[in-house]
Formats: structure tokens, C-alpha cells, sequence
């Protein structure tokens, strides 16, 4: 069974965030969006919720992760290609995100990273397809 995914994030200001991520190709589900609400589609299984934080505090007891100072969760996206890669995040860069770590290339993974405008950690990867199906280990040459 392929089980769906939906992740609700805080944010500050949706209007912002929707327009970060609008400018990062991204579509939003207007069904489950509203002026506080926004449904960020990531692929058919995948949606990410982002809730302004009054919205947000509707669904926790405590308090939300301060993300100036502190890490809730990584959020990692597959890329097609190292160029793919590079192109989201350049995109996220120029949309007002923020550099977080440094790019890392691994020969048969590479990645970099990202912050929103709310300071979530967005990862982009790329591995081998080969490598990612098991079909060759890291480092292994690709039959000829």
C-alpha cells in the first residue's frame, strides 16, 4: 500500500509562503486552501499543509518550535538531476530563501539546502537512480 502524506508547517504570513513557494513551481490544492491556509502539493502522495501559526496552534497543546534557534524537522526533495538540484535551489535563493548548509556531492548523491521565509530546512537531492534501486552500490562502476 502506498500510504499519502501530509505535513502541517507554521508559518507567519501564507500570503508570503505561498508566494515563496509559487515561485519555486510549486501548485497548491485551492480545495484545502484558504486566506490563513494554504495545501502545497508535492507530488500525488505528498502535501504540505501551511497553516499561519494562530491556525497552526489549533492543532498542538505546546508550543511551536522556534526555528531562529532550533530544528523541528528536515525537509528532504528528490530532484530528477544534479542540474535539478542546483535550479530549485537557485530558484529558492532568488525567491528570498536562504542558504543553509553546504552543497554535498557524493558522486552517486548530491544535494543542498535551503530556508524558507519561516527558516524550515528544505533539503534537494539527486541519487543514481541505480544506486537508489539497489541495482549498484555507492561507488560500485556501472556495467559496461
Amino acid at each position: 500500500m502506498s500510504r499519502m502524506i501530509f505535513v502541517n508547517l507554521p508559518v507567519k504570513d501564507v500570503t508570503v509562503s505561498r508566494a515563496f513557494f509559487s515561485g519555486l513551481g510549486f501548485e497548491f490544492n485551492e480545495t484545502f486552501s484558504d486566506e490563513h491556509t494554504a495545501s502545497l502539493v508535492v507530488s500525488d502522495l505528498a502535501t504540505v499543509m501551511l497553516l499561519e501559526e494562530a491556525r497552526f496552534k489549533d492543532f498542538i497543546r505546546d508550543e511551536i518550535a522556534d526555528t531562529s534557534t532550533s530544528r523541528e524537522a528536515l525537509f528532504a526533495l528528490s530532484a530528477d538531476s544534479k542540474d535539478d538540484v542546483d535550479t530549485l535551489c537557485d530558484k529558492a535563493l532568488n525567491s528570498g530563501g536562504s542558504a543553509w548548509m553546504d552543497p554535498q556531492d557524493h558522486g552517486f548523491m548530491y544535494g543542498r539546502s535551503f530556508l524558507d521565509p519561516d527558516n524550515h530546512v528544505w533539503e534537494v537531492m539527486w541519487m543514481d537512480p541505480a544506486v537508489a534501486s539497489g541495482e549498484q552500490a555507492p561507488g560500485e562502476q556501472a556495467p559496461s
